[in-house]
């Protein structure tokens, strides 16, 4: 099999994880099949913590298939482990990353025959290990009553440091780092409190951080740890509950943690493990994706991955907490608001909907069958010149974009239809981004096999959208030197002049942040800096502050 033909990008992408989160997790080991090939105590070890880093995003931690296939014995002995030693190195066109590119020979064939044996069972995460996780570090009396610093916080970026652990806090005028924190690790997504204050960071690893931009020089304030693997926090947002809550939702244990907003003192812990939407089987891993605060009610809207159940979660009282669960479709991943905030457009990628729900009527408005495996990020929102507004998704599987008609009221034969499709650059989009005060929408293709694709940018004109998308050379722009190269996540600023974009070279791991004029789309500046290890998202607090894009 020619590595030419792998996808190899995500091998450096979110699921390429370093051994950071300690060599004993705690699993409890179950003993291996008769015909298990042998591994010994240590190669147990080394296989679950790679497999628990790698590939339990894809695969689940229980093995059991999610966006990755099932890879529980009775399939894999099967298959044998010379078969397995080829598909981990070499992958698969179908999404299955090249881990030969990121893991050793030796790390290869362990893990081939690891996963030959009966997965062990990872521990539970309850109320008592949740709060034993929580430390205040400021407490509220003892922070500012105002903002301290002289920072444009509106203009602020978060940037995720994926490998060293880390967020870079980087003004948007200057391109200047204001300063650098510990996190958990891989940090996953930024959100921002309702009142622009204080800034919520969540490492795969499941700690949260809450940073409080109004410091001196922002840092922690508080932290917690909700599990052992997570991806998703939100705080309130609707009116007279800003700030009151947030929420972190866990891939193990599946379930979310309700907190207080201003210290993340744990105060509510809800299991998602339930029956699947489609052939109605208990689901014993259905993961908590993205989930987004409500601008309707005071609801948060979770997505529980496996079991394709979209949770309206009512946090007005946490004592009798009331919950609408709408059945929509497996696999559910991320998703955002359409530009009214009222309806939710969320990405079932595997079943390759976009699950349009209504969050004031609290019920799902449509299915809408679009390309293949839908990874929106948030979406891109725009107003399309022959059919009024739209929200736009990217995807992973195709090169399609699916342009979504969002307007029930004025443009009502259009709504909930994909009433355009779009060709990007190929398959393997990660996210498709635009803003209000742009002309542009953006994708990637960060996860395409063809380097000249994986390292560019597609940008289309939405004064015409008939014209073949521009591919403009991010990663050439760059100047990393020679290596492979991805462009990873676009992201505006605050007045939307300008695209940000990470880029990563795989060879020595040298990064950049390349931003692009909007207008011109000519190359603005390049930031470089030795404390810029693996950026990956990219946060603009206003932005991210009130749900634009």
């Amino acid at each position: 099999m020619k590595k030419s033909r792998v996808l190899k990008s995500l091998a450096v992408l979110g699921a390429f994880f370093t051994l950071t989160l300690g060599a004993n997790l705690g699993f409890a080991a179950e003993p291996p099949p008769a015909q298990a090939p042998a591994l010994s105590d240590e190669e147990f070890n080394i296989a679950k913590q790679i497999f628990f880093d790698r590939c339990a995003g894809c695969h689940g931690v229980l093995r059991k298939g999610a966006t990755g296939k099932p890879l529980t014995p009775d399939l894999t002995l099967k298959l044998g482990t010379d078969y397995l030693k080829g598909f981990i190195t070499y992958g698969s066109p179908g999404g299955m990353p090249n881990w030969g590119s990121t893991l050793s020979e030796k790390e290869i064939d362990i893990v081939a025959r690891y996963l030959q044996h009966t997965p062990p069972v990872p521990p539970e995460f309850g109320m008592k290990e949740v709060k034993g996780a929580w430390k205040v570090v400021v407490p509220v009396d003892k922070r500012p009553t105002k903002q301290m610093n002289k920072l444009d916080l509106s203009n602020l970026f978060s940037v995720t440091l994926r490998d060293s652990g880390q967020i870079a806090l980087i003004d948007g005028a200057s391109k200047k780092i204001v300063t650098v924190i510990k996190t958990g690790f891989a940090v996953h997504i930024s959100r921002v409190s309702s009142s622009g204050r204080y800034l919520f960071v969540i490492g795969r690893d499941a700690k949260i951080n809450l940073i409080d931009l109004w410091m001196e020089t922002p840092d922690t304030v508080a932290e917690i740890k909700v599990g052992l693997e997570a991806r998703s926090v939100e705080t309130s947002k609707f009116k007279g509950w800003e700030d009151k809550y947030a929420i972190a939702g866990s891939y193990w244990p599946p379930q979310y943690v309700i907190m207080d907003g201003n210290t993340l003192e744990p105060l509510k812990i809800v299991s998602t493990r339930g029956m699947t939407v489609d052939t109605q089987e208990f689901h014993p891993e259905p993961r908590v994706a993205a989930i987004v605060a409500s601008h309707e009610h005071p609801d948060f809207i979770v997505n529980v991955k496996e079991t394709g159940q979209v949770l309206m979660v009512d946090y007005s009282d946490l004592t009798n907490l009331s919950v609408t669960t709408i059945g929509t479709a497996p696999f559910l991943h991320d998703g955002g608001w359409d530009s009214t905030h009222r309806y939710f457009m969320s990405a079932a990628n595997k079943s390759n909907k976009i699950a349009v729900i209504d969050s004031n009527t609290r019920k799902l408005s449509k299915l809408v069958e679009v390309g293949a495996i839908p990874h929106p990020g948030r979406g891109a929102n725009f107003v399309d010149p022959q059919f009024g507004p739209v929200w736009a998704t990217s995807g992973l599987g195709d090169d399609t974009i699916s342009v979504i008609g969002t307007d029930p009221e004025k443009h009502p034969k259009e709504a909930w239809k994909v009433v355009r499709t779009l060709h990007g650059a190929g398959g393997g989009s990660l996210f498709i981004k635009t803003h209000p005060g742009s002309h542009n929408v953006w994708v990637d293709a960060a996860l395409n096999p063809e380097e000249k694709v994986s390292q560019s940018i597609a940008v289309f004109d939405l004064n015409d959208l008939s014209k073949k998308f521009e591919s403009l050379p991010i990663a050439e722009w760059a100047d990393l030197g020679e290596g492979v190269k991805r462009v990873v996540q676009p992201e505006y600023n605050a007045d939307g002049s300008e695209v940000w974009f990470s880029v990563w070279n795989s060879k020595d791991k040298k990064s950049a942040l390349v931003v692009v004029d909007d207008k011109t789309r000519k190359l603005k500046a390049v930031i470089k800096d030795d404390r810029l290890v693996t950026p990956t998202g990219k946060f603009n607090v206003k932005n991210t502050q009130h749900d634009i894009y």
